[in-house]
């Protein structure tokens, strides 16, 4: 018999959670430059027996940003040391293809991969940010150009991990010989973009290479992911078009030799939960109270890469042109806000409960009741669960979501192997280069 379908959970770490004003809460914690709090949601998820932890990141920062983005830690550095106090659920941090260099993201991650026994997973994202730029003396590329140069980085970082092939490093006592030499080559890269010799000063990971996550939704970032992907999270807010961006995401993978389990797609989703329907509606209703608006203005101007105060809060928002940055949360939020009718106090309430993600709000039956539909309808093949606040709301899906989707065979009640490729049901690949 084959084995049953299940779906995998992932959470979106921010040490003051994901609402933009989550750490107002009562309780909840206030920093994401504390390494307890950020442990402390390790331990949670791993005793929900979550596939992995996602931490992602920003390279510039200005006072009215969401808490965690505007003061954070450098996240392999906190993934690093959450490897030492962890033992099961995977590590996944955003690293940049436009301001890094391949050779180091993929010695960085190679290195995260053996602290944590087979744990780590690279986001790697294009960037969309003008400001990053200036803090790193660039020109930010316009977007299609991004993901050309992306499409090489992964290539050059994926072949670095290669370089090295299973039980090179031989450790032989009579002979003196530490590494077979026949087991490690050159990569010889040279590209439009890069030029990169290698090997890495890295033995072959415990995953072979690992997971790579991306959250591209535009046609070069859904053929990146198509490519190269293994895990991707998508920003939904209707069933039918997040089941039209499934299939318009796996339909791509055989034209590169990949079946459609390869990938696992996990969109974002906020619970807000309560014993009834109301009693969550009034959290959430207490939860946007605390918003300063000040902070949602300037994150929704982020989003839809214009400055949106220029716009009267209750007129309705027009029909305006995708930004030249993340095409995936301008997209899903414009499509909302038109099929909805949405103002733009709307719109601004929507950016600030969960950053343009979808927000389910309910009683826990609910909540599974809904996840449940998405899955089973091939809209996702699990969830990037993004907690308002921590631990508090997290601690309540964990405690009463979690056990519902495991008394309906729809989640893992233990963990079956140690490595993140294990969770996701992925086979561990061998050496292209040997």
């Amino acid at each position: 018999m084959p084995t049953p379908r299940q779906m995998h959970l992932g959470v979106f770490v921010l040490g003051t959670g994901n609402h933009i004003a989550g750490w107002r809460w009562p309780g909840a914690a206030q920093s994401f430059e504390d390494l307890s709090v950020v442990q402390e949601i390790a331990r949670i998820a791993e005793r929900g027996k979550f596939d992995l932890i996602f931490l992602g990141d920003n390279l510039s920062t200005e006072p009215g940003m969401h808490p965690s983005f505007a003061a954070r830690f450098e996240p392999l550095t906190m993934l690093a040391a959450l490897a030492a106090t962890t033992t099961h659920v995977g590590l996944g941090a955003t690293s940049s293809t436009t301001y890094n260099e391949p050779y180091t993201v993929a010695r960085q991650f190679a290195s995260l991969d053996h602290l944590s026994g087979g744990r780590a997973a690279w986001n790697a994202v294009t960037g969309s940010g003008e400001k990053a730029a200036l803090n790193y003396g660039r020109t930010h590329p316009e977007h299609d150009a991004r993901y050309e140069i992306a499409e090489e980085f992964v290539d050059v970082v994926r072949g670095l991990w290669d370089c090295w092939d299973d039980g090179a490093v031989v450790r032989e006592m009579d002979t003196g010989r530490y590494i077979d030499p026949a087991k490690v080559k050159s990569l010889d890269h040279e590209g439009r973009f890069f030029t990169v010799k290698g090997p890495l000063p890295t033995s072959r990971t415990p995953q072979g290479q690992p997971v790579i996550l991306q959250a591209g939704s535009s046609g070069p970032g859904l053929a990146l992911a198509a490519r190269t992907a293994d895990v991707v999270f998508s920003v939904v807010q209707d069933l039918a078009e997040a089941q039209q961006g499934y299939i318009a995401l796996k339909s791509r993978m055989p034209a590169f030799g990949r079946h459609g389990d390869e990938i696992a797609v996990l969109p974002g989703v906020m619970p807000v939960l309560g014993s009834t329907t109301a009693e969550a509606r009034a959290k959430l209703s207490r939860l946007q109270g605390f918003v300063n608006p000040g902070n949602a203005l300037s994150m929704l101007s982020s989003r839809l890469g214009q400055d949106v105060s220029q716009y009267p809060l209750d007129a309705l928002v027009p029909d305006l042109p995708l930004p030249d940055s993340s095409h995936g949360f301008a997209r899903t939020m414009l499509a909302k806000a038109l099929r909805d009718r949405m103002t733009w106090r709307d719109l601004f309430n929507l950016t600030g409960a969960a950053r343009g993600h979808w927000v389910v709000c309910g009683t826990p039956e609910d909540v599974a009741d809904t996840l449940q539909e998405w899955f089973e309808g091939r809209a996702a093949d699990g969830f990037n669960i993004l907690p308002a606040w921590f631990p508090g709301a997290f601690d309540e899906f964990v405690d009463q979501v979690v056990p519902i989707l495991q008394r309906r065979g729809l989640f893992r009640t233990d963990y079956a192997g140690t490595t993140l490729r294990d969770h996701l049901g992925l086979a561990r690949p061998r050496s292209r280069l040997f």
